[in-house]
């Protein structure tokens, strides 16, 4: 008996990822294996989370028994695709477009399973485009689109008030062509997307359509089959575009994006948008989030779904144990050894948990020449933490002051404390004030 194909499309209905689709879509997955794309676009050396929703189509492509293709835009990323964008992108040079694509290509593979029966493949429409004339793209391809259904395309007219250069508005008809090409060489039918493609990728559809008939013997205008799906885009409860914290993108190379920030990013989601992102981003399956989702409503507090997010996507981007480092410094204030931790944890990742902390740069002649802890955190320090002595010493003798976690209890103790990393003493004054004061040798 021949073994049933998952219902790709269902999958992603569940999972809120299902925004648009060609008719017989569905239907026509359910009953034939095929090959999908979809194209990254090289205009940084890292994708970043905002693409990472569109890469888990294709990873729900290839679980549901399909191949998925990665086309990594070698060509299209000379040019800058204007969807979604209020002004004309900034062109990248060529050897910066080449080193970004690799980059791009080693990180699809973290994703995406290279080897067995549905192999992913790994494709750049650099390969196809850097020996194709401009003459013979206007003949071969401008031909079958028209101006005015080029123009129709919601990425076009929304910059037709701003402007839009030639050059972006024939990223349409490139992106089209590479539907085209992958069609008729690969045998790839279906381009997926966000939802803010789904103009460029049905002018792919268009183009397949148009040619194919042209090439054809009889003139009845047979859609070829081709399908086009979208995913909605995924937005933060205002509505603003999701992938970015306060210091920008959210990167997918931890050199770009620490391990530890990109956790955080997701720990900090807002629990009206975490039910959203734990189907878009995870591969957990519908009781499990279900489940979760009715433990975090008994004590949001606990942040259960978070967590579960956060677990999830970290590993799969980092590794476990990156992940295990994270969350180990996540807890790192809340532990019982928090100096055995905080210098075992790298000087990078301390510096990002008390980022926002102020911190104070003093010699290390200072740091020895200071008579007691409270001369220390006084003089030294130039009133940063304390006005005056007395002001420190009657906050020391209250039970006030630690450093580096330690409760002090005497004013006049000797300053004489282990630096975390060499370098760092933690100071807290009160409850929640944290002063990091880094000692320069």
């Amino acid at each position: 008996m021949e073994k049933q194909i998952p219902n790709l499309i269902e999958e992603l209905r569940w999972r809120g990822m299902l925004q648009d689709s060609t008719p017989d879509t569905e239907k026509y997955l359910l009953e034939n294996k095929i090959s999908g794309y979809i194209g990254f676009d090289p205009t940084a050396d890292s994708l970043h989370i905002g693409n990472l929703a569109t890469i888990m189509l294709l990873v729900h492509l290839q679980r549901a028994g399909h191949t998925p293709y990665a086309l990594v835009g070698g060509a299209t990323g000379m040019v800058g695709d204007p969807s979604g964008k209020s002004a004309e992108r900034n062109l990248l040079d060529e050897p910066t477009l080449r080193h970004n694509e690799k980059c791009i290509g080693e990180q699809l593979k973290k994703f995406l399973d290279f080897e067995g029966e549905n192999a992913a493949v790994l494709v750049n429409n650099y390969d196809w485009f850097k020996e194709f004339s401009f003459l013979e793209f206007l003949r071969d391809v401008g031909k079958h689109l028209s101006v005015n259904y080029m123009m129709a395309k919601d990425s076009v007219k929304t910059r037709l008030e701003t402007g839009i250069s030639f050059t972006e508005f024939s990223y349409q008809l490139l992106q089209a062509y590479d539907f085209y090409y992958l069609y008729k060489n690969h045998g790839v039918k279906l381009q997926m997307g966000g939802s803010d493609q789904w103009g460029n990728i049905t002018s792919g559809t268009e183009l397949i359509r148009r040619i194919s008939n042209a090439e054809s013997d009889n003139n009845d205008d047979t859609r070829e089959s081709a399908f086009a799906v979208t995913c909605p885009l995924v937005t933060k409860a205002d509505g603003s575009k999701f992938g970015k914290s306060e210091s920008g993108n959210v990167w997918l190379d931890p050199n770009l994006t620490s391990p530890y920030k990109f956790y955080q990013f997701w720990l900090n989601a807002d629990d009206d948008v975490a039910p959203r992102l734990i189907r878009v981003f995870t591969l957990l399956d519908k009781e499990t989030i279900e489940s979760l989702e009715i433990e975090h409503e008994k004590d949001k507090g606990q942040r259960i779904l978070q967590k579960a997010l956060a677990e999830d996507v970290t590993k799969r981007v980092h590794g476990e144990e990156a992940y295990d480092n994270a969350v180990a410094a996540s807890q790192v204030l809340f532990g019982k050894d928090v100096v055995k931790e905080l210098q075992q944890i790298d000087e990078r990742t301390l510096l990002e948990i008390f980022e926002g902390v102020p911190q104070i740069q003093i010699s290390l002649d200072e740091y020895h020449q200071a008579e007691n802890v409270t001369e220390l955190l006084s003089t030294v320090t130039d009133n940063r933490i304390f006005v005056s002595k007395s002001e420190a010493k009657n906050m020391i003798k209250g039970g006030g002051v630690s450093i580096n976690k330690a409760k002090i209890a005497d004013p006049v103790m000797e300053a004489d404390f282990a630096l975390l990393q060499d370098k760092y003493l933690l100071v807290q004054r009160g409850k929640k004030n944290y002063y990091l004061v880094s000692v320069s040798k």
